[in-house]
């Protein structure tokens, strides 16, 4: 039962980096692909049915940790309290991004929103990635069992640990580059005319970048984590996860290149699952791996009591039923492309 919270809670936080990580890569992208205001409205009208609606993932992930894993939520919160307040502002920044500016008519008051926006979307990916790149390195615990993460130490992997050093600042790169190019992938398969050429042509020139940069994260995470050693030795059958986000990453290169772009969108997001699988699998049995003599927080210290885990999942289910379908619903009442003729 903790084995199958541990796994339905990286299927959430999976599909949160895919769907509103396409979300981060239109911000991004927003100033470079969109070049007057009649683009900028087109882009935004991409994502305006669904941006809020793929954050509630992330919320649903908070919960699920804390039904599942509340001694993992409390203690990353206090340990992680910083970057948490800076994706919690950015968050909120990014929102006021997409809605504020269409508040009054002023190319002034249009240009500082939006730049607000590419910011904030590229700032959060690199917190969220950094993020991801603490929980894969793990963190420097006290006796007690506790840790709180400064900004920076010695931006060294061993420890002290900070929230930045060499190894999350590359995670973060990493997830900007492919975060971007979901973006990309999204905007060629939902616009016409010149967004769509500049969507493609910049899809095309982050995929060298993206498969680099996952090859250096992986051959990284290899030499950082022990834990990933050992998992490979126990769990041979997690090296086809990265074979999958591998065969994601090139189907996207191969349907952009075919001009089939709801094909490499889908191709990028199985890419983005196979990581993130591929994460949880190398850190398993640890929801927060730790440094030095303390092993870190494993999923059996972490969990709820087995009859709280097995009870739940009567609410679970019928909830992401409902969470699932009625995403699905959005996604298929959208229209297929969004001109920029509509935006004149």
């Amino acid at each position: 039962m903790v084995t199958l919270w541990f796994c339905l809670l990286a299927l959430m936080l999976a599909t949160y980096v895919v769907l509103d990580g396409y979300d981060f890569g239109v911000g991004i992208l927003h100033l470079l692909v969109a070049k007057n205001e009649s683009e900028r409205q087109q882009v935004l009208r991409t994502i305006g049915p669904v941006w809020d609606g793929n954050e509630v993932w992330l919320l649903a992930l908070g919960g699920t940790m804390f039904l599942a894993f509340p001694k993992l939520l409390a203690t990353a919160f206090a340990g992680f309290y910083l970057p948490l307040m800076i994706v919690l502002w950015l968050l909120m920044f990014r929102a006021l991004g997409i809605e504020l500016r269409h508040q009054l008519h002023s190319p002034l008051w249009a240009q500082f929103w939006d730049v607000s926006f590419s910011i904030a979307s590229l700032l959060l990916a690199v917190v969220i990635g950094a993020a991801l790149g603490n929980v894969i390195r793990g963190v420097s615990f006290n006796e007690d069992g506790i840790f709180f993460a400064p900004l920076w130490t010695n931006f060294r992997t061993a420890g002290p640990t900070g929230i930045l050093d060499w190894f999350t600042i590359l995670y973060g790169v990493a997830t900007v580059l492919a975060l971007a190019h979901h973006g990309a992938l999204w905007l060629a398969g939902r616009t016409d005319q010149r967004v769509l050429t500049r969507s493609r042509r910049m899809a095309q020139g982050l995929w060298p970048a993206v498969l680099v940069l996952t090859i250096v994260v992986v051959a990284a995470t290899y030499w950082v984590q022990p834990n990933v050693r050992q998992s490979i030795v126990d769990r041979p059958w997690s090296l086809v996860l990265v074979v999958v986000a591998m065969v994601g990453l090139f189907g996207s290169r191969i349907f952009n290149a075919r001009e089939q772009y709801h094909r490499a969108f889908v191709a990028s997001a199985i890419y983005l699952y196979g990581m993130v699988a591929s994460g949880a699998s190398w850190i398993f049995p640890y929801v927060l791996p730790g440094q030095g003599d303390i092993p870190g927080l494993t999923v059996a210290d972490a969990a709820s009591a087995t009859y709280a885990l097995t009870s739940a999942l009567y609410w679970w289910i019928p909830g992401m039923l409902l969470v699932v379908g009625y995403t699905a619903y959005v996604y298929r009442s959208m229209p297929d492309q969004f001109s920029v003729r509509d935006t004149v």
